[in-house]
């Protein structure tokens, strides 16, 4: 059932990848259209970003038809870091059209540039603004419930695409009120800068997805949600990892448990600390769970009562937390203390 559920996700983020993509191609036109008629280096600046929008899009889409494929033998943990790739790219697209736009700023600075029809400019450059900003804010939605980075790349891609051309309906309203033309190029200036920030962010993000780097964010909220439930046969459980491949999330752990649980009785421990991660995180989860017995320094540490081996008085319920919880040792309470 979860690789089928995480098949129909793929498959949305797909569908959702590609009537963006499309989206992006008519806003382009839109925006060059409104270049045509304005001659305005600022509404230029907005349609080479929307370049890199339609280029990012069909990256995306085919790096989201990869992450759709289920896993194989070459691939056990499926395709899903294709994602991390497409995001990689769609950030350098965006670094190197931020680096031309303020070339093409600082070459028109020494020359005149008139602006013609502002109006209409206006009228076309607001619109596409309007509609990036509300798909890119469907994007995000979805791909941050399936976990896609792909998916909320192109959100973000389209929303700064929106914040820019609202710099840039500013920039032209000054310009019609104050006919001071030289706004026009300190709008497009500024906005290559801002671009090029950007564009580092989504690399950064996707290098980061690429070399493993741990997501403190939810390894956080983990913490919280497993103190929070924490069952009373969870006697210790350290050693944790978790990886995200896509919109899977790759849990690791090793579970300590009362050592006379049979092998069936064990499973259910692992069972409902499976079911308590799901239930948070959503079903696009792995569980990897190394069961460990108990071992009589455990004790110490350990809350069950009534318990018929019990070596050592209990002495403190140790709080999980990132430090001992991320640590690959069984603790005790002297080892927790030395952390």
């Amino acid at each position: 059932m979860t690789q089928i559920f995480l098949l129909q996700q793929a498959k949305q983020n797909l569908r959702i990848q590609l009537s963006i993509t499309l989206l992006s191609v008519l806003l382009f036109i839109a925006k060059i259209v409104a270049y045509y008629l304005t001659n305005s280096l600022a509404v230029l600046t907005d349609a080479l970003e929307s370049i890199v929008n339609v280029l990012a899009g069909f990256i995306g889409l085919y790096a989201l038809y990869i992450a759709a494929k289920p896993r194989d033998t070459e691939h056990p943990y499926g395709h899903g870091k294709a994602e991390f790739l497409s995001a990689a790219a769609e950030g350098t697209l965006i670094i190197a059209s931020g680096i031309y736009i303020f070339y093409e700023t600082i070459q028109n600075i020494i020359t005149d540039h008139p602006i013609e029809k502002i109006d209409i400019g206006l009228y076309l450059v607001g619109i596409t603004g309007i509609i990036n900003y509300i798909a890119g804010y469907i994007c995000i939605k979805i791909g941050k419930q399936n976990r896609s980075l792909a998916l909320q790349s192109s959100g973000k891609h389209l929303q700064l695409d929106t914040y820019s051309t609202l710099a840039v309906i500013v920039g032209l309203i000054l310009i019609l009120i104050t006919q001071l033309h030289w706004i026009d190029k300190l709008v497009a200036g500024i906005l290559s800068i801002v671009i090029v920030f950007n564009g580092y962010n989504i690399i950064r993000e996707s290098l980061a997805g690429i070399m493993d780097e741990a997501d403190m964010k939810i390894l956080n909220r983990l913490v919280i949600v497993l103190n929070e439930n924490r069952r009373v046969n969870w006697v210790d459980l350290h050693n944790l990892r978790v990886i995200k491949y896509g919109i899977t999330l790759h849990v690791d752990c090793h579970l300590t448990v009362p050592w006379y649980l049979n092998i069936h009785e064990a499973h259910v421990e692992v069972d409902a600390l499976s079911d308590l991660i799901k239930k948070e995180f959503g079903d696009a989860m792995e569980l990897f769970v190394h069961t460990d017995g108990c071992l009589d320094f455990s004790c110490t540490i350990c809350t069950k009562e009534n318990c018929r081996e019990r070596k050592h008085p209990f002495e403190q319920k140790i709080k999980w937390t990132l430090e001992n919880i991320l640590s690959n040792q069984k603790h005790t309470i002297q080892s927790y203390s030395n952390q």
